[in-house]
């Protein structure tokens, strides 16, 4: 059936491939299909004019799609991908690490490596030497929720 298709399709059917493609990149989250597209796009523009050649047989059109489908994803995620750009919030979704430096005091004491304070309207639990209640600690290290902490006193 698929075959019958492209054969009464043409090279039409590379270019319904790509737009098909084009149309799942806007329901399909992240920037992917797009570049498999614009390769089935080349392929079937490629196809208008060398359908007819001996040479152009459906495994060459398929090996060159393959590898314009990866050589556009790898310009696209280059160009693309994450800006450089340095953000005025670097810690913005690291909460732990925007932590790190702050002071706060205990409100448990550290007993055998293990307590807790109270940092806005958060009790995290930290680790460090054994200190009591009410020491005002540094935050030196987070490790997940886990806090390392260091007297200041």
């Amino acid at each position: 059936m698929i075959k019958q298709a492209i054969a009464e399709l043409g090279p039409w059917s590379w270019w319904i491939a790509g737009f098909i493609l084009f149309a799942a990149e806007l329901a399909a989250p992240g920037v992917f299909l797009i570049w498999i597209g614009a390769a089935a796009i080349v392929v079937g523009a490629l196809s208008l004019l060398l359908w007819d050649a001996t040479l152009w047989s459906w495994q060459v059109q398929f090996v060159l799609f393959a590898a314009l489908s990866g050589a556009f994803a790898l310009i696209g995620r280059r160009y693309f991908g994450k800006p450089n750009a340095a953000s005025d919030e670097p810690f913005l979704n690291q909460r732990e690490a925007s932590l790190i430096g702050r002071t706060a005091t205990l409100m448990e004491p550290i007993a055998e490596g293990r307590g807790r304070i109270k940092l806005d309207d958060t009790v995290w639990p930290v680790s460090g030497p054994d200190l009591p209640a009410g020491t005002r600690v540094r935050i030196m290290a987070a490790h997940g929720r886990n806090l390392t902490v260091e007297s200041m006193e």
